[in-house]
């Protein structure tokens, strides 16, 4: 039977994958056939994610993505890819006028500045070929909505999503395509950081139309479609997935 949204062939490298949406994303696309290489900062639970893919023929690299000799090691190994997708990220809430150099510098440097650098890299020794995909993990905020404290987080993912655009224009000549994912609130371990009580969850939850925050797996689906075939006319968009919440 012709599956569209197929990955079995496909080389399929996921950074974050060590938890939450990363995780996700990397064990949904074993799913679909696809041989992973995934990437996280947290070598124990980086082996986590490795034991619960499906399938042969995987790889894993302990790295820090904003650490140029780890880069160097996994792009001097890793094989020709088909499919990338930058998953790796931060959230550090502080308001503005409490806002350092320091605070903001960590959050542009894991959310936008590395998987930046990581994705030029590897165009430049040429890892990901012509007809490949490429998915950036952005976000709601900083794109169709904010809120207070939070802009650190909204500067660097609304920075993903211009950059998104532009690298999908000048990879269109090698049919390369680029596109990112805008998820709501999804329920990882980053949602409790946010320091929410379980009331305030509750009367969050009404900004969804459909009442509930996405699961991990909502965002993984939606990757999936990025990276094969049905998506094969789709680049320099913006997917959102939010549950209805910018609606409102």
């Amino acid at each position: 039977m012709h599956n569209p949204f197929s990955l079995a062939g496909k080389s399929i490298l996921v950074t974050g994958a060590s938890s939450g949406i990363g995780k996700s994303i990397a064990i949904e696309c074993s799913k679909m056939g696809a041989k992973l290489i995934i990437l996280g900062r947290n070598e124990e639970r980086l082996r986590e994610t490795y034991n619960d893919l499906e399938g042969d023929d995987h790889q894993m690299f302990s790295a820090e993505l904003t650490s140029k000799e780890d880069i160097q090691v996994v792009i001097n190994t890793l094989p020709f890819i088909d499919g990338l997708v930058n998953a790796a990220g931060i959230l550090k809430r502080v308001p503005f006028k409490l806002m350092s150099s320091d605070i903001l510098e960590e959050v542009m440097g894991v959310n936008f500045f590395a998987p930046a650098m990581f994705t030029k890299e590897l165009l430049h020794h040429k890892k990901i070929g012509k007809g490949a995909s490429i998915v950036f993990i952005s976000s709601i905020s900083g794109n169709y909505c904010s809120s207070v404290g939070n802009t650190a987080y909204s500067s660097s993912k609304g920075a993903l999503n211009s950059l998104s655009e532009n690298i999908a224009l000048e990879l269109s000549a090698r049919n390369i395509r680029v596109n990112t994912v805008n998820p709501g609130m999804i329920a990882t371990d980053m949602l409790y950081q946010k320091a929410m009580s379980v009331e305030q969850i509750k009367e969050d939850l009404e900004n969804y139309p459909l009442k509930r925050y996405g699961k991990p797996e909502d965002v993984a689906y939606a990757v999936i479609y990025l990276l094969s075939e049905a998506s094969a006319w789709v680049t320099g968009s913006s997917l959102l997935i939010d549950g209805g919440f910018t609606l409102k």
